[in-house]
């Protein structure tokens, strides 16, 4: 999230880790597009009007490096002819200041399931069911508590079913670039959550490549 307000900048991201995000934040344009051009995202946050360079610049060159990484622009420029230059810029979608928290998640998780080719709120491997909305986690119909990370770490997982993930590949999507991890933190987690996941049922759904990563298959 690019955003110069720092008090807000610092309250949206408090609120989407609750909601299991993962979010790094850039106060100034320059730092925002350093970021944007150097890590990978699944979502791109972005104020319009920041010191040193303006989100519309910022939008308009993460384009022209045919980076794809989905942009929400989050600005108080609420004129018609605003949208459209920030649609036009780059943008996938344009929230206006003020704005109501659960605006801003649900138009988040819209852009994030058409990013990853899904249309529902529900996705399924086997008998494995997640609702991308709720957060709900069932297994054979049976409700599974997560944590916010574990839950982040199996959305993940499964959004990429059948594909191997490397180690770096998930601290990256579910860990901010400042946080300081044990080298065996992601094994840990994978273990957690294989108690919950796998343990009591026959079919196994997560699975090791020993030495590579990790992955969800049927």
């Amino acid at each position: 999230m690019v955003e110069d307000e720092v008090s807000l900048a610092n309250l949206i991201k408090e609120g989407l880790e609750d909601e299991g995000y993962s979010v790094d934040l850039a106060y100034d344009g320059e730092e925002g597009l350093y970021l944007a051009l150097n890590e990978p995202y699944d979502i791109i946050i972005l104020d319009i009007m920041l010191p040193k360079m303006d989100g519309i610049e910022i939008a308009k060159t993460v384009r022209s490096k045919n980076i794809r990484t989905p942009i929400l622009m989050l600005t108080a420029k609420d004129t018609i002819q605003d949208k459209v230059l920030g649609l036009d810029s780059g943008a996938d979608d344009y929230l206006t200041k003020p704005f109501s928290f659960d605006e801003l998640l649900a138009r988040m998780r819209a852009i994030l399931r058409r990013s990853f080719g899904e249309v529902k709120n529900t996705v399924k491997v086997a008998d494995l069911e997640l609702n991308l909305d709720t957060h709900e986690v069932k297994r054979s119909g049976k409700v599974i508590e997560l944590t916010s990370k574990e839950y982040a770490l199996l959305e993940y997982l499964v959004l990429n079913k059948n594909r191997l993930l490397s180690r770096t590949d998930i601290i990256e999507h579910i860990y901010d670039y400042n946080y300081d991890f044990d080298s065996n933190v992601i094994d840990v987690l994978v273990a957690r959550l294989r108690r919950k996941i796998d343990k009591d049922f026959d079919k196994k759904l997560i699975h090791t490549v020993r030495g590579v990563g990790y992955m969800v298959k049927e």
